[in-house]
């Protein structure tokens, strides 16, 4: 997915032959009806190894919700046919003993690009030639009241900030980070990746200059070229792509320093990648280094 609505309408999907599913290990897919946000959403469950064995009738496990759900572990269900490869990466991971076995919930996009930049965003988006009505206020309540008790009620999850996190890309980086902001005392851990904080025109970036409540642990990924496989588009709408891609990436080590200055004990990582773009294979290849900070074997 891209960053922001005017990049979204440029990016061509392409006509895919017959696609075979990739996912490895146990993947659940639910349906919840959202009174929130009206309509069916669908929710991308994966469990780790052992969850159904006997021996683990009785154990709970850490959660990791992550937006968006249909690119996280099949290329098949991901329109622009990639993925975050996240349960090849916890299979192996948690495998080798260097990550805490959890639950990923994806909480799928909504469909179209209006309706996920509706439903995701607090505020609007000064970069998109389209008009929508943001509704993100409404997205840590989505989360809090009607995703999280369905995964309650039919998964084992362990309760608690400490075991809890929200996570996402783009505009979904952008919503997981007003989640983490909205409700610290639900969620304890954050994965933000290739943030738009031009969203606001810098809103999160100032609103997070003073923090009294911040995660346990925090993970901030950007790459030096977000904007990589569209400058001509860029310049055609006004914009100076080397200018937005500097801006973009220093946007995110802002919102890394902000979290650093505030007078907690948050567990910070930043991650810059140069040369880096805005597109699943970056996301794919720093998500091991991401996991094993937030979720790390040794911390439970």
């Amino acid at each position: 997915m891209l960053a922001f609505v005017l990049l979204m309408s440029g990016r061509l999907v392409a006509q895919a032959p017959a696609c075979k599913p990739s996912v490895v290990g146990d993947l659940r897919v639910e349906k919840i009806d959202s009174g929130i946000f009206p309509g069916p959403h669908t929710l991308r469950v994966w469990l780790p190894a052992g969850y159904t064995e006997p021996a683990n009738a009785q154990r709970s496990y850490p959660v990791l919700y992550m937006l968006d759900g249909e690119m996280l572990f099949d290329t098949c269900t991901n329109p622009y046919h990639s993925e975050w490869q996240i349960d090849e990466t916890l299979t192996k991971l948690i495998g080798e003993g260097k990550v805490e076995p959890l639950i990923v919930v994806g909480i799928d996009s909504p469909g179209d690009d209006n309706r996920r930049a509706n439903e995701l965003l607090p505020m609007a988006d000064p970069s998109s030639p389209t008009l929508f009505e943001p509704q993100g206020t409404k997205f840590p309540s989505f989360l809090l009241h009607e995703v999280m008790p369905h995964i309650a009620a039919e998964f084992r999850v362990k309760a608690g900030r400490m075991n809890t996190g929200i996570g996402g890309c783009s505009y979904g980086g952008i919503a997981a980070l007003n989640a983490l902001l909205k409700l610290p005392g639900t969620f304890g851990i954050g994965l933000i990746e290739s943030p738009s904080l031009h969203v606001g025109n810098g809103a999160f970036v100032r609103e997070t200059e003073h923090l009294s409540f911040t995660p346990v642990r925090l993970y901030i990924g950007v790459g030096t070229n977000e904007t990589g496989n569209f400058p001509d588009m860029l310049r055609k709408a006004g914009y100076d792509p080397e200018a937005f891609n500097r801006t973009f990436a220093h946007n995110a080590e802002l919102l890394a320093e902000n979290f650093k200055s505030s007078d907690t004990s948050t567990a910070i990582k930043f991650v810059e990648t140069p040369g880096a773009r805005h597109e699943e294979a970056a996301w794919r290849q720093r998500f091991p280094a991401a996991i094993e900070f937030l979720f790390p074997a040794s911390s439970h």
